[in-house]
């Protein structure tokens, strides 16, 4: 096969792969939060992704300490990146539905921006600033349509989407200065173990019910742990080492989409017809931040 289009195909099946399991994690954590209380549930998850990426460590050499001085750092990416802001996804999945729970946490090019911006100094373009704006007015509208949907408290559950993403954001402009050339393995290798034990032990005391846990939310905290949080990080890694940065965070455009169907199709319900409407113009604001500024997740 010509080198070029073997290229392109795997470019185009690692595309795929990622928009799909970052798709349909959302869903996933909806069936989870219907049984398994959010803090042990987490746990359970990350317990499922780090010995896959303990073994992956090893074979690939990479250290699972963070450099000397860094281990203070290390703690902070288990607690702040792992341990809170993923318990407050399932916590917030609980009041609101899976479609708007992505579009929140597509957000996250825009909060890395502006915290860019604050906090490094960075310079952004005139494109790249009315991305942001375009992004902030139609997430607000979006959110206050959402606000007045039936679903019973479903603020609380936006306020701890939206806290997860800013603590993703704050982490990964710190990572910006503090883990150039630590390895994406080394990065989530111990820290998802070190959440794994913690939310897991702590979770006890939110004592969950073991006979209801059913066997999808089993699986689907299996598949948060393995294919999502290992394969689909690896995937996006690996796409950025192939491809422009820019067209990798397409990802960011897609799948809120594929979970905004799902939701439909599995839940029959979703966002209001308002608000899928608005998905254009936010979306447009996403490709205008995304432009000459590549994302780099080292998790989801």
């Amino acid at each position: 096969m010509n080198r070029k289009i073997y290229h392109n195909l795997l470019i185009i099946g690692l595309f795929i792969t990622v928009c799909l399991t970052w798709g349909t994690t959302w869903i996933a954590m909806k069936i989870i939060v219907s049984t398994v209380p959010p803090v042990f549930a987490t746990g359970l998850r990350f317990l499922c992704a780090a010995p896959l990426l303990l073994i992956l460590a090893y074979y690939k050499k990479a250290p699972l300490l963070f450099p000397s001085g860094q281990f203070g750092f290390q703690l902070c990416v288990t607690l702040f990146y792992f341990a809170i802001p993923f318990t407050l996804m399932l916590y917030g999945e609980r009041y609101t539905s899976s479609g708007l729970a992505s579009i929140i946490f597509a957000t996250m090019p825009a909060a890395v921006l502006t915290l860019s911006l604050i906090i490094l100094r960075e310079r952004a373009t005139v494109r790249q600033i009315l991305g942001l704006a375009i992004s902030i007015v139609t997430l607000s509208i979006i959110l206050w349509y959402e606000g007045h949907s039936s679903i019973q408290n479903q603020r609380y559950g936006i306020i701890a989407l939206l806290i997860a993403v800013l603590m993703h954001a704050v982490m990964y402009v710190q990572c910006k200065k503090r883990c150039v050339g630590i390895s994406i393995l080394s990065y989530n290798a111990l820290p998802s173990l070190g959440a794994g034990i913690l939310l897991t032990t702590l979770g006890l005391s939110e004592s969950p019910n073991f006979h209801a846990f059913t066997l999808q939310s089993l699986l689907s905290i299996s598949y948060l742990g393995i294919v999502a949080g290992v394969g689909g990080v690896l995937a996006y890694f690996a796409l950025q080492q192939i491809t422009q940065p820019f067209k990798a965070s397409l990802v960011f455009m897609i799948f809120p989409i594929i979970a905004v169907i799902l939701d439909n199709i599995i839940n029959g319900s979703s966002i209001s017809y308002q608000s899928i409407i608005l998905l254009i113009p936010f979306l447009l604001g996403m490709i205008l931040i995304l432009h000459r500024y590549p994302q780099r997740p080292n998790a989801l």
